[in-house]
């Protein structure tokens, strides 16, 4: 389940290997916590930089019992946004290298002792690459559709920024939220999804966890002051924000219309019974 704190260690690795930065030439690496997971230490090219970041964040998510249970609550949907960040990283420099994950972890995954290594403690799963295979339908996506989806689940994790839980200030609306909704329109209207389809699972997933967001917003005391509100964006959300209002005015006038109309008929059929009454007597 995605939670602020995964979210948080996204972030840090961002930090020192940032989603904009494209030019290993003039790159001066200082993080030591990366350099130890680029292969020999060293982090002097690109590539390297990936299999570094890649194997952080399997060993901050996977590395052991301890943390496995206490990120991913024994839920490996975590190794998705793990792909979806490499899946983007390589679409960014390497594109024409590599199609997809299968072909980046055969080349340069498989031999690395880390990434076969047991994990202590957990069953079911006896390494990193056992792990990854799991999500089968992942590894022979187009890097280039994955790096789409991690453009979303960004915009999923920055809500958790929007949202401070130590802050007793509540939000009117949720910018990142209107972001959100945008990358998940272009998402489906690009791609070919069925319920069949690798897309749809991913589509579920960022779904599933953007359900979970609101269920924890409305747990907190803004809920009762300030229902969850997406913030309007681009022309295509507010003009469908403006349709609601419209329809929902309309429907207003149509029912106050309605009202009138029936209780100005009642009053008619009132006055003509009294007056059948009046000539009767």
């Amino acid at each position: 389940m995605l939670t602020s704190t995964v979210c948080e260690e996204f972030d840090s690795l961002r930090g020192d290997f940032p989603d904009e930065w494209d030019d290993s030439e003039n790159y001066i690496f200082t993080s030591r916590t990366l350099k130890q997971h680029c292969p020999d230490q060293e982090c002097k090219n690109y590539i390297n930089l990936v299999k570094g970041g890649y194997l952080w964040l399997l060993d901050r998510f996977y590395g052991s019992k301890t943390v496995f249970y206490h990120y991913s609550n024994n839920n490996i949907d975590i190794v998705v946004y793990i792909i979806m960040w490499l899946g983007y990283k390589l679409n960014k420099m390497l594109k024409t290298q590599f199609h997809n994950i299968n072909e980046f972890c055969d080349k340069h995954m498989k031999s690395i002792q880390d990434y076969k290594k047991n994990i202590d403690g957990v069953e079911g799963y006896s390494s990193y690459n056992d792990l990854i295979n799991k999500k089968t339908y992942l590894l022979t996506m187009s890097i280039k559709d994955i790096s789409k989806f991690y453009d979303a689940f960004k915009s999923l994790c920055n809500m958790y920024s929007e949202l401070n839980e130590n802050n007793n200030q509540c939000k009117t609306c949720f910018e990142n939220a209107g972001e959100l909704f945008e990358k998940y329109e272009k998402l489906k209207n690009a791609l070919d999804i069925n319920k069949e389809s690798s897309y749809y699972q991913l589509l579920s997933i960022l779904s599933n966890d953007y359900k979970k967001f609101k269920e924890k917003y409305n747990t907190l005391e803004c809920s009762s002051t300030l229902p969850f509100v997406v913030c309007p964006r681009s022309s295509v959300t507010k003009n469908i924000l403006i349709i609601i209002g419209i329809i929902f005015v309309a429907a207003s006038i149509l029912l106050g219309v309605s009202y009138k109309y029936s209780l100005f008929g009642f009053r008619k059929r009132s006055q003509k019974q009294h007056l059948r009454e009046m000539l009767k007597k």
